[in-house]
């Protein structure tokens, strides 16, 4: 099975971005525990002790419950640990105050897929699109309404994706093989995807087609040729 890595850019410059909150001049009006914890959490950032910067935030949050920058560091911290459960919850909170928050909607995504619930990821990936219009995003939106067997749904966002040519300039890395990974152009990866779900609607020369196509623009796509060959079976 094709494995596609697309959005962690966002989360990382949003990490990069909010981590700087709790690295600014002391402020006066903040209490001295405060200070003590954010110290606390910088040494065990810099020390790779990630159980003792999480004991920190939380305590930090505490004590500055409305301040979401605190709570999407400690989400990063779950996530980038696979602990996806704890991951949702912590952004499911952030969401509550902030819906259209892009890095908290891409790490819900991906944590609802990690743990395979691809109906709840598929709903913060389209979220995730309308606030950031993303055409990876799209692309993994309509994969999963095709994994969902939503073929009109996906339908729509495949032609969304085609009509556009910025899908030419677009590249996503797909894992190859356990020791390889490659960038296609995003064209390529629709394509695809569209031969698939033709496929699955019993529409075998337009599959036929699409699997063609993809393969004209990226002959050594190895998921397209595989597809292909299936259809001849």
């Amino acid at each position: 099975m094709q494995k596609t890595f697309i959005t962690t850019l966002l989360i990382t410059i949003a990490f990069s971005l909010q981590a700087q909150d709790t690295t600014k001049v002391q402020n006066n009006s903040r209490p001295a525990i405060y200070w003590l914890y954010h110290n606390n959490y910088n040494m065990a950032i810099r020390y790779n002790d990630y159980a003792e910067a999480k004991s920190a935030l939380y305590t930090l949050i505490n004590i500055e419950p409305q301040n979401d920058s605190l709570r999407f560091n400690l989400a990063y911290l779950y996530f980038d640990n696979q602990q996806y459960a704890s991951t949702i919850l912590v952004c499911r909170d952030i969401l509550a105050r902030n819906p259209q928050n892009a890095p908290a909607l891409e790490m819900s995504a991906i944590a609802y897929e990690e743990l395979g619930l691809k109906d709840k990821a598929a709903i913060n990936y389209e979220q995730l699109y309308l606030v950031t219009e993303n055409l990876e995003t799209l692309y993994k939106l309509a994969y999963l309404q095709y994994e969902l067997k939503r073929y009109a749904e996906s339908r729509v966002n495949i032609d969304i994706l085609l009509a556009n040519d910025e899908t030419d300039n677009r590249t996503i890395i797909f894992q190859i093989n356990e020791l390889e990974q490659k960038e296609f152009s995003l064209r390529v990866a629709v394509l695809n995807l569209d031969g698939l779900v033709k496929k699955d609607q019993g529409d075998k020369p337009g599959a036929k087609e699409a699997f063609t196509k993809a393969l004209e623009l990226a002959p050594d796509f190895v998921f397209a040729k595989n597809n292909l060959a299936e259809l001849d079976k």
